[in-house]
């Protein structure tokens, strides 16, 4: 019996170290920061509380103006050529998240929002039509951002319910509900969207279920959502030609 209870108390010990493991390293599993390959020449610098956050900018003369909000791994400045080609009426501006792509600080939800909502009061000077588009992670950030905010059009492309949710299916056998820091619960804030919402699935995305980016459609209000797919994974690339074209005939 004292055996068993020994083998018992390591078991819990070494349950409680990986939970403690988890909620300490939990950002490096969330945020992997890379460098700008394009890095910007003039690009719009937006000083915030213990952070120099960079945009990359195509710079217009117009009443509207695209604002992207990338994915945990992705650089976006190699899209801005894309996104100047497919929408040559609109600025285009591409947030590069703390300590990504030259701007400093550390990521965080609270840090990554807050951001996205000064970068776009900000904008809001220049531009009356702003639209907002957020992949993966960033649709988490753009849902945040759109509740807040009245914007022209929203596009979420790969997006989920809740990290919370994510996290739970991955890791099972974790409390991550009390572990997380980081919720990005995008169902929370989506019946609070006004703007015409556009969400765009991947069919073989093996990272975010159909069944996680349904349920945040679900969350929409009725008639503002729109939801399609698309043949591709979750890092395919998905032209932002093909982005316009879609933006251009959704009628929610």
């Amino acid at each position: 019996m004292r055996m068993l209870f020994t083998v018992a108390g390591y078991v819990l010990a070494g349950y409680g170290l990986l939970c403690l493991l988890l909620y300490l390293l939990q950002r490096q599993l969330i945020y992997f920061p890379v460098a700008a390959q394009l890095p910007p020449t003039e690009p719009l610098i937006l000083q915030q509380a213990g952070a120099t956050v960079l945009v990359s900018r195509k710079a217009r003369d117009s009443s509207q103006a695209l604002l992207y909000l990338g994915g945990n791994a992705e650089d976006v400045s190699v899209a801005l050529p894309q996104f100047a080609a497919a929408f040559p009426n609109h600025a285009i501006y591409l947030m590069h998240y703390r300590g990504y792509g030259g701007s400093s600080g550390s990521p965080s939800e609270q840090a990554l929002v807050a951001d996205a909502l000064a970068l776009f009061d900000q904008l809001q000077s220049k531009h009356t039509d702003i639209t907002v588009l957020g992949r993966s992670l960033g649709s988490g950030v753009a849902v945040q951002l759109a509740a807040q905010r009245k914007v022209a059009h929203l596009v979420l492309i790969t997006p989920f319910d809740s990290l919370s949710a994510l996290a739970r299916q991955q890791f099972p056998l974790f409390p991550v509900k009390w572990l997380l820091k980081d919720t990005y619960n995008s169902v929370a804030y989506a019946p609070a969207i006004t703007s015409p919402t556009l969400l765009l699935l991947a069919e073989q995305d093996e990272i975010i279920g159909r069944a996680h980016s349904e349920a945040l459609y679900q969350a929409f209000a009725p008639g503002v959502a729109r939801l399609k797919s698309y043949s591709g994974s979750h890092n395919s690339e998905l032209a932002a030609s093909q982005i316009a074209a879609w933006l251009a005939t959704a009628t929610p």
